[in-house]
């Protein structure tokens, strides 16, 4: 499913997106219904699906070499309602998104940088860099939730 860092970074995009609006449709069921539990749900799933968009944002700039501007451009678009679609469709037009994971290292010396190095043992193992980001996901997601929702100030 995700041979190509362009469709591991497009289905995330989307799903990011779609968690957007089960998060929007939460808040509007719990303002129209009194259905705080859709927030929960709505809200649980939108913050898993941000975590694992962040985390594949950060796989693809660094397997695609981007520059500072392109990535935390993918990774702020998580911020605004729908903008990892329009990114994703910018990356991909602007060639960003184009080529193979790196799977082994080249004559570019930094191939054999530590970071790099680091990112193909996660690439060649990918049941490893999914239980990875799936645990980095989850361990940052129960962080969220142990800390609670920010408290307004009064």
């Amino acid at each position: 499913m995700f041979r190509s860092p362009k469709i591991f970074f497009r289905v995330l995009a989307i799903a990011e997106a779609i968690s957007w609006t089960l998060l929007i449709g939460g808040m509007i069921l719990r303002a129209t219904h009194g259905l705080d539990v859709a927030v929960t749900i709505g809200g649980g799933i939108h913050g898993f699906v941000f975590l694992a968009y962040a985390a594949t944002a950060v796989i693809v700039a660094k397997n695609q070499r981007w520059s500072a501007g392109p990535a935390a451009t993918a990774i702020i678009s998580a911020i605004i309602p729908y903008a990892t679609v329009p990114v994703d469709i910018w990356l991909k037009r602007s060639g960003r998104l184009d080529g193979p994971w790196r799977l082994h290292a080249g004559e570019d010396p930094r191939d054999h940088s530590w970071h790099d190095r680091l990112l193909r043992v996660l690439l060649n193992r990918p049941a490893l860099v999914g239980g990875a980001l799936a645990v980095g996901v989850v361990v940052v997601f129960v962080g969220l939730l142990v800390a609670g929702p920010p408290v307004p100030k009064g």
